[in-house]
């Protein structure tokens, strides 16, 4: 689980830094709605976690919250692409 959510964490990252060297809109768009799907995966593979109880040394609350902020960046900006 914690390599899953790992790899899910790193594919944000990499999708968000990926996205602006394609050449259309269309191409960064589906980078970036990668990204987001990743934080949807971490989300719920954190959930997991915490139903386990493996998460019981970490703010849960305050981690939710900025992956929910996260998210909304990610909406954002894959909303400022579609308008274009």
């Amino acid at each position: 689980m914690i390599s899953q959510i790992r790899r899910a964490a790193l594919s944000v990252h990499l999708n968000i830094a990926e996205g602006p060297s394609r050449k259309s809109e269309i191409e960064r768009k589906r980078y970036y709605e990668i990204s987001r799907g990743s934080m949807i995966e971490k989300d719920a593979a954190l959930d997991v976690a915490n139903g386990l109880d493996y998460l019981t040394d970490y703010n849960t609350k305050k981690l939710g919250e900025l992956m929910v902020n996260c998210f909304k960046m990610l909406s954002r900006l894959i909303a400022s692409k579609a308008a274009h």
